[in-house]
């Protein structure tokens, strides 16, 4: 007999659609449509990125609680598509419910067969530099056309003025080269991409060196985990 959590991963895009459904009915706390169209106008994405989150948590956690044998059936079939929505909410700076530099890792441990299975390691890695990517283009176009007011006063988004304030400085004093730089390294990933809309780099421009930071960076988290593989840290995966 299927345990809960896997009858739920059985069918997750059916569960994650109600469960989205529910959730926005119950929060909006509205009878005019008007007010429900406003409510998931403010925190659509969040909801979205919960549901995202849960549904890989749902694939992952089958390994610990539930049936293996569906987990890797779940996971062979949805795993790139989750890491790639996920790696796309990162890039946007909507990953409020998952430390970012886990992901990756995770992605390798849980889909590779091995640690020398490299197409799958390759894919893990691309797949996280395109989403990346995507979601910091679209986090770049919405500074570059909305400005900062406009992006100050959404909820979602979570830098405050006084930090705006210093990766601006960053910004204007070294210049597009704290665009990659910024991406390979912890803590700093994707905080100037907001400054690099405000000042109107190149699209292109952008694209490209927010992805050669953002490769950077996930491979040497994918060598990590394939180093953690190779001395047994990650046996019990």
């Amino acid at each position: 007999m299927l345990s809960p959590l896997a009858l739920v991963a059985s069918d997750a895009p059916v569960a994650l659609g109600v469960a989205l459904f529910v959730v926005g009915a119950l929060l909006s706390n509205a009878t005019e449509p008007g007010a429900v169209r406003e409510f998931f106008a403010d925190n659509g994405l969040v909801l979205l990125t919960a549901g995202i989150v849960l549904a890989a948590v749902v694939g992952v956690g089958l390994f610990f609680v539930g049936n293996k044998e569906l987990a890797k059936a779940w996971l062979d079939q949805y795993g790139l598509l989750a890491l790639f929505l996920i790696l796309i909410l990162e890039g946007a700076m909507l990953l409020y419910f998952a430390p970012s530099e886990s992901l990756v890792p995770l992605g390798v441990t849980l889909l590779a067969e091995s640690s020398t299975d490299y197409a799958t390691i390759a894919a893990v890695i691309a797949v996280a530099v395109v989403g990346a990517t995507i979601g910091q283009y679209a986090l770049f176009l919405l500074a570059k056309r909305g400005g900062r007011e406009y992006l100050l006063e959404k909820r979602w988004f979570r830098i405050d003025e006084s930090q705006l304030d210093r990766f601006d400085g960053w910004f204007q004093k070294w210049g597009r080269v704290v665009v990659p730089v910024s991406n390979a390294l912890l803590f700093t990933r994707g905080m100037l991409t907001v400054p690099a809309g405000f000042a109107e780099m190149n699209d292109a421009e952008f694209v490209v060196l927010s992805a050669l930071g953002t490769l950077v960076f996930q491979t040497w988290l994918a060598a990590a985990a394939l180093y953690a593989l190779e001395l047994g840290f990650l046996g019990f995966l």
